[in-house]
């Protein structure tokens, strides 16, 4: 098993209703806000894609949950594909899962400044919706960077705050749908299957982050017991609001309207309640939904890089601290998720279906390596296991590894273009870390019995290769694997 670097155990600051809200807190950003009105495209048939992308996000909950009982620490994604597969699969999992932090960041921040916009800029001058931008995402840095607690403070407050008008939303308001308002079913133009897969590729931005516990686990007490109930709890509370809640929009406003409008769920207030002041409380929700969002994901931008360096697989910048958090990775990704919102607010004319399906492709590959890791383990080391929990436990992870799989293909050729691009580009950066560990690959063998050539940099003893021994098997490396 690899060194986790992440541990931090004289400064676990969560419990249980904090990593609960962690989960909470970053899944339920401004996009469920912002949702309704980029799946309005497709129709209510987008319901049945944000259903089935429940059972997948719930298959991946309790695939998270089971990973992180067996490889404790912080990094997630990251120590569980290393785990599994080795450093080059560790490094892509986790150079793949910082771009979907800070470009989901970026998302974000687009889909909260369309709220701020129902009190200020509401003619969406693009000049000021960059200016509001910049501070949606500089403010969540600072807080980071005063100190791990603020952090968790924040994320307790700004939970409680947002999910009570979203429970209302997604209860009281259901007594007020009208059926002509949905429109037609699949209002997409395209094939039933289709439109499920698209729809489901912008559904599934809505519950990235259920994995953030597992992320942060070497801040969370007791993590073998928590993170799982956390991330499962964490996951459930957001199916039952985000389900509920479109569908009260869908059946509040009309179809039409939904298309054009940046503040759906003001909207749907608006029309529930009449007037604007039912409409203005829920964008001052969404307001605070979206700072709790990303103040969670600003943590979580910094902590598996900040893993992966310590590791030696991430530069070594990411691994430095202040005040007991990753400054160099907050303050860089916060950079970088600022240029991408600026590029993408003069550049494309749908600004947050574009991120989201960027933040989606990136995200649903650490999802694959997670399941595909899981499940490798449960085939190989869980044969132990009683036979019927291992079948539950192959099911639940196979039914996660099919979701991936699923949603990568959803996502659409430009989020691949862009995505596969973004993900090959930390190629260069692991072979520079690699030659600064003056390593290639893992370990070099020579004929039988010679001497097998290890790095010089591992510090482990020449293996001398018997006869009985297989020689296309590879020996055991410093890593572990």
């Amino acid at each position: 098993m690899p060194d986790t670097g992440g541990e931090i155990p004289d400064k676990r600051e969560f419990g249980l209703p904090t990593a609960t809200a962690l989960v909470v807190g970053t899944v339920i950003g401004t996009g469920v806000f912002a949702l309704p009105s980029a799946l309005a495209a497709y129709g209510p048939i987008s319901l049945v894609a944000f259903v089935l992308i429940t059972i997948g996000a719930l298959a991946l909950a309790l695939t998270f949950g089971a990973l992180s009982k067996r490889v404790p620490g912080s990094g997630g994604p990251y120590v569980y594909a290393r785990d599994a597969f080795g450093d080059f699969a560790g490094f892509l999992n986790a150079w793949s899962y910082w771009i979907t932090a800070w470009a989901g960041n970026a998302a974000i921040v687009v889909a909260w400044v369309g709220y701020v916009e129902v009190f200020w800029n509401s003619g969406h001058a693009k000049a000021w919706s960059i200016a509001i931008a910049m501070l949606g995402l500089w403010i969540p840095a600072v807080v980071n960077l005063s100190g791990v607690r603020n952090s968790g403070i924040f994320q307790v407050v700004t939970t409680v705050l947002k999910f009570i008008p979203l429970l209302f939303m997604a209860t009281i308001g259901l007594l007020f749908i009208k059926s002509h308002n949905f429109g037609p079913f699949n209002a997409s133009g395209t094939s039933a299957g289709g439109a499920i897969s698209a729809a489901a590729a912008i559904a599934l931005f809505s519950y990235l982050g259920i994995e953030t516990a597992s992320v942060a686990a070497g801040r969370v007490r007791s993590p073998g017991r928590n993170v799982a109930r956390a991330t499962v709890l964490g996951t459930i509370a957001c199916a039952v609001v985000y389900i509920l809640g479109t569908v009260t929009v869908f059946g509040t406003v009309s179809n039409a309207a939904l298309r054009k409008t940046s503040a759906p769920f003001t909207d749907s207030a608006n029309a529930i309640f009449g007037g604007q002041w039912a409409g203005k409380a829920v964008a001052i929700a969404a307001i605070i939904s979206g700072l709790g969002a990303l103040i969670g994901w600003t943590l979580i931008v910094a902590e598996m890089p900040m893993a992966a360096a310590r590791d030696r697989l991430f530069p070594a910048a990411f691994a430095r601290t202040r005040r007991g958090v990753p400054a160099f990775g907050i303050i860089s990704s916060t950079v970088l998720a600022t240029v991408l919102t600026v590029v993408s607010y003069t550049r494309f004319d749908k600004v947050f279906t574009t991120l989201v399906l960027l933040s989606v492709l990136t995200a649903v590959i650490p999802y694959l390596f997670s399941a595909g890791a899981q499940l490798y383990w449960l085939l190989t080391r869980g044969r132990d296991a009683h036979w019927a929990h291992l079948i539950r436990d192959c099911g639940v992870s196979g039914l996660a590894l099919v979701f991936t799989f699923w949603s990568l293909a959803g996502s659409g050729y430009q989020a691949v273009y862009y995505g596969l691009f973004c993900l090959l580009l930390g190629l260069p950066v692991y072979i520079w870390l690699k030659v600064g560990r003056d390593e290639y690959g893992e370990s070099t063998v020579i004929p039988v019995g010679t001497v097998e050539l290890l790095p010089a940099s591992s510090g482990a003893s020449p293996h001398l290769v018997s006869a009985d021994e297989d020689p296309l098997q590879p020996a055991a490396t410093a890593s572990g694997h």
